[in-house]
């Protein structure tokens, strides 16, 4: 172990906790599971969606996208070097704030947790289907929950090798539409496709509301660089890993996110709205057109490998750690922080797949309503975050500093501004999970759970 991962380790204790998990997960490793998570080509399955609530401007999306979640990414760093926990949100809420606030946080986060991977396997087994007509769909979405429980269970090496296998997958494919596109632009190969700045920036279609309603949709391709907070506990280098891999890993997936729809979207003229019916594949529709049917069943067999598999498997890892941190704290069953001979949290990572696989049979086929809960839950708990890093470090800590002052404020204020403009059906999931966290909150104090951290293990190591 390095000694940033010692350090790391005394911190561990400093904050009264017993180093359980194993710390065997580099920058470079905590990097490649954050693109892993965010997937590289989550444009494709959006693109036609984005496409028609942005009037064509789908790259501009991805630019206020980036802007976004930069101002929060910032803030995960700074709240994962005062804290260098596992629980990511809920530790840095709870620790920065109180930990009865830090509960309701990791409680709305859970949301977003419980249901990504939930949403990663409707999608997925939507598209087997699509492959496989007549198939069932809560079939498929089994067999990923089955492959994807045991990578988890087989230990972090095994998830960090099948990591940076879908990933080399991804990005070969990545090149491969723009190798194709920028060929098919300067070939004037499709009619009515040209290179233009309307994808960027059509002044007579932008409008605020317009760019948030597009934006609630293409938020969910960045969420999972927050996902690399939960792996604090593991990293080699302690707190400076996860801040350097969410601002790096942020960076690489948006100008991929950006190039890839650039290249889309010019491929695609001047706007026309996409009929309903061809939303959903409308990406592959362009792949189809620049390259033949062949071709674009490659690229579709790749977008259900990354989603069903790669993605979800992230996912399952950071909603187990995120688990194990609140049973940890005593916030849920004590059952879910049982670590197995391999260092992984065994019986959160089982809760994990047996929620999926449930929810798999009740919503398979509903994806427009687990993308609404999925964004509310993930949006809340940012904008908690925010608030948690101006309350420790601009008035406890009294720092003036831009990074604890401006930069969370206006991150609180986008963020709020996505919230508010999102449907209503995701309203209307995020407060009935927030009664059920209150819910839970209640039985937890009548139960006796202190809430309270000793002020001596609180505080920044």
């Amino acid at each position: 172990m390095s000694s940033d991962g010692n350090k790391a380790t005394q911190q561990l204790e400093q904050f009264g906790y017993k180093q359980e998990l194993s710390r065997s997960v580099s920058t470079i490793d905590l990097i490649v599971y954050g693109l892993i998570f965010m997937v590289p080509i989550a444009p494709w399955a959006i693109y036609g969606e984005v496409y028609n609530l942005s009037k064509g401007m789908v790259p501009l999306v991805y630019v206020i996208g980036l802007v976004a979640m930069i101002f929060t990414a910032l803030s995960y760093g700074q709240m994962a070097k005062a804290f260098p926990l596992a629980g990511g949100v809920f530790s840095y809420v709870g620790r920065g704030i109180n930990p009865r606030i830090g509960f309701f946080a990791g409680w709305l986060m859970l949301l977003d947790y419980l249901l990504v991977p939930t949403l990663l396997y409707v999608i997925a087994a939507e598209s087997m289907v699509g492959i496989f007509p007549g198939t069932p769909r809560w079939l498929w979405g089994l067999v990923f929950v089955a492959i994807n429980v045991a990578v988890n269970l087989a230990g972090v090496a095994s998830l960090k090798r099948m990591n940076r296998l879908f990933l080399a997958m991804e990005l070969i494919f990545v090149f491969l539409f723009l190798f194709l596109g920028i060929k098919a632009l300067m070939g004037h190969e499709l009619p009515g496709a040209h290179w233009s700045i309307e994808p960027l920036w059509t002044p007579e279609y932008v409008t605020p509301a317009l760019m948030a309603s597009a934006l609630s949709v293409a938020v969910l391709s960045f969420l999972g660089f927050d996902g690399i907070s939960t792996l604090a506990e593991e990293s080699t280098e302690g707190s400076k890993g996860p801040a350097r891999a969410m601002i790096i890993g942020l960076f690489i997936v948006a100008t991929l996110f950006i190039a890839q729809t650039w290249v889309a979207s010019s491929l695609s003229g001047s706007f026309v709205e996409v009929p309903e019916d061809r939303v959903g594949n409308y990406f592959f529709d362009i792949v189809g057109a620049i390259a033949g049917t062949g071709i674009m069943k490659a690229f579709f067999l790749c977008n259900v490998l990354a989603v069903g598999i790669a993605n979800s498997m992230a996912a399952q890892a950071a909603t187990s750690r995120l688990l194990f941190s609140m049973a940890r704290d005593g916030h849920l069953p004590r059952f879910l922080r049982h670590i197995n001979h391999k260092k992984v949290p065994s019986n959160s990572i089982l809760f994990v797949g047996a929620i999926s696989a449930l929810l798999v049979l009740v919503f398979a086929g509903q994806i427009g309503t687990m993308s609404s809960m999925v964004n509310f839950g993930a949006l809340a708990s940012f904008a908690m975050l925010h608030l948690a890093v101006l309350y420790y470090y601009g008035y406890k800590k009294r720092s003036r500093s831009v990074i604890h002052t401006l930069f969370p404020l206006l991150g609180f204020v986008i963020v709020g501004f996505v919230l508010i403009n999102a449907g209503a059906e995701a309203h209307i999931a995020g407060g009935l999970w927030f009664c059920v966290g209150l819910i839970a909150f209640v039985i937890n104090s009548r139960r006796g759970v202190d809430f309270s951290l000793p002020e001596e293990l609180g505080h920044s190591a």
